[in-house]
């Protein structure tokens, strides 16, 4: 289905054409005859403010919103597959995830408020790469996998990789994030702090940390132009080192920026709290 919406005044979207797809495979083809030109469209709670302030204009936005094939959370063995459309809320309550991947599953229900937990993507949250956003640290402290489907077939990006720069990613032109693989948990230690002036704000700084399949992730929040695993805090935790010890590592190898909300010195000063917090509490050191 296809319009032309020209909202005509500031302040809110650029004149653009919407396309709903149903399928993956229309989602695609959309993405490869529009390019740069056209974004996707999921939850909304990312993209929407941009557009309204006119920081992004797509010629075309795609909605993929009813793409229920890509809304799953589900056991694959040695790790857990979800779907790129799967809720925020539905990672909160599930009870897959909170036995499996219970950090993932906490952090979701610390995502905004309510109304943007119950349409917000995992998938969406990721591909925008926002680095005050939560789960993309938690993911990427997990050593999860993600999955993108392009015209050409599907490839897997490790998280490490994933994030390229500011609200930046992998992904090419033309894919879709279509899953999110992450490792099992089991009854391993985890963490997840952060510090925010109100519960539905973005936070100045947070934290995920993970033991998982014998090694420690330590990702940080907020902390640069994308998130951040803190490896001088890995290593130290590796080495035997204290959480104190640990988390005086926390800020480097950081690009920590000043703000209305906080200056970089007390960003710094935050991470290596909130490090130690999360070290403490997840027994990891």
């Amino acid at each position: 289905m296809r319009r032309r919406i020209n909202w005509g005044v500031e302040v809110i979207p650029a004149s653009f054409e919407y396309l709903r797809a149903d399928s993956v495979d229309v989602a695609i083809a959309a993405l490869t005859e529009h390019g740069d030109e056209a974004k996707l469209l999921a939850g909304g709670h990312s993209l929407l403010p941009l557009m309204k302030l006119r920081l992004a204009a797509p010629s075309v936005l795609v909605d993929v919103g009813r793409l229920d094939d890509l809304r799953y959370i589900n056991d694959a063995g040695d790790h857990i597959a979800i779907g790129a459309l799967t809720r925020h809320r539905d990672l909160e309550i599930s009870t897959l995830l909170a036995s499996a991947a219970p950090l993932l599953s906490h952090a979701a229900g610390h995502v905004g408020d309510p109304q943007v937990r119950h349409r917000g993507t995992l998938g969406g949250s990721l591909a925008h790469a926002d680095p005050a956003s939560d789960l993309p640290a938690v993911i990427l402290a997990m050593g999860g996998t993600l999955v993108a489907t392009g015209p050409n077939g599907s490839r897997e990006i490790a998280a490490s990789e994933f994030f390229t720069g500011f609200l930046e990613s992998a992904l090419a032109p033309d894919e879709l994030l279509t899953e999110i693989r992450i490792p099992k948990l089991d009854a391993q230690g985890w963490s997840f702090q952060k510090f925010n002036r109100r519960a539905q704000d973005w936070a100045i700084v947070g934290v995920a940390t993970v033991r998982a399949n014998g090694s420690t992730g330590v990702a940080l929040v907020n902390m640069g132009s994308t998130p951040l695993l803190a490896t001088a805090v890995m290593d130290a935790v590796k080495s035997g080192a204290t959480a104190a010890d640990a988390a005086a590592l926390a800020n480097e190898g950081t690009e920590a920026q000043s703000d209305i909300n906080a200056s970089s010195e007390y960003r710094e000063h935050l991470a290596r709290v909130l490090v130690r917090r999360s070290l403490e509490e997840s027994g990891l050191a």
